[in-house]
């Protein structure tokens, strides 16, 4: 016998009855504040789902952060500031707003249009002209994001380079910079021409049209892969990595590569 089909509102009542007496001690204990740190473990673990190509994990991994946004407003209608269905009317209402070539009868060419007309839409719903172009980046979006978004905003205004290969020159520019704090020792500077070069790489990943976040999270995997099978293979033959020279552990992940590409590329020293 197929179980009942449960819909969005047996959600919102299974959330109400935790949260209400004789529910759950800790759902009833949770706070908008306690709870930010889960809204943004089960984004990120909806990412990993994608990134593995797992429907079912994925399926779990939206439920899971589906979870966080019935949660809240499960607190802010217990304090009369607004309910679940406030939250959906209100994304439903933006939602037909920003699209008007959609729901109205304006015409745009291609998606980067339809970016600009976002944008022009959201700036005369706020009202009040912005005290800066690079206002309304959220300050605890993670560092590389954050490089990106705010790089976004400056060249709405004009205040960008005109071909990569500018870019580039920069990267170029900004490593030199690098090399050079790194031989006069100066930590401080190293410190500051590091964030320089981080924050050229991310425009450079912009004009390429490459998310700068993902790329780097993509790497870590496959880093996190390739060490891995170093490690198991050296534990199959009774070895550890703190006594294995580097160039034997070098041919093992490039064994790793091999296994995920089909041919050898870099080694371990030049990752």
């Amino acid at each position: 016998m197929k179980p009942e089909q449960k819909n969005f509102e047996d959600l919102v009542q299974i959330m109400r009855r935790l949260r209400g007496p004789g529910g759950c001690p800790w759902d009833a204990e949770q706070t908008h504040e306690s709870l930010t740190r889960y809204l943004l473990e089960e984004a990120y673990e909806v990412i990993e789902a994608i990134e593995a190509h797992s429907v079912d994990h994925l399926k779990e991994e939206l439920g899971d952060l589906l979870l966080q946004p019935v949660f809240h407003a499960a607190i802010a209608e217990e304090t009369g500031a607004f309910t679940i269905q406030d939250v959906i009317q209100t994304l439903c209402d933006k939602l037909v707003r920003r699209h008007p070539h959609v729901f109205g009868d304006m015409e745009i060419s291609d998606s980067s249009a339809q970016v600009e007309n976002w944008e022009r839409i959201k700036k005369a719903e706020k009202g009040t002209e912005r005290p800066s172009a690079l206002s309304g980046v959220p300050p605890q979006l993670p560092a590389l994001l954050k490089a990106q978004k705010i790089s976004e905003k400056a060249s709405r205004v004009g205040f960008d380079w005109e071909h990569v290969d500018q870019v580039m020159a920069k990267v170029v520019e900004e490593l030199h910079e690098f090399e050079e704090a790194m031989a006069a020792n100066d930590n401080e500077q190293m410190e500051a021409e590091l964030g320089d070069l981080l924050f050229a790489i991310v425009n450079l990943g912009r004009f390429l049209a490459i998310n700068p976040e993902e790329a780097l999270r993509k790497t870590i995997n496959r880093f996190r892969n390739r060490f891995n099978y170093v490690e198991e293979r050296l534990v199959a033959q009774g070895r550890q990595m703190s006594s294995t020279p580097l160039e034997e552990m070098d041919l093992l992940w490039e064994e790793a590569k091999e296994r995920e590409t089909g041919f050898s590329t870099a080694s371990v020293t030049k990752m």
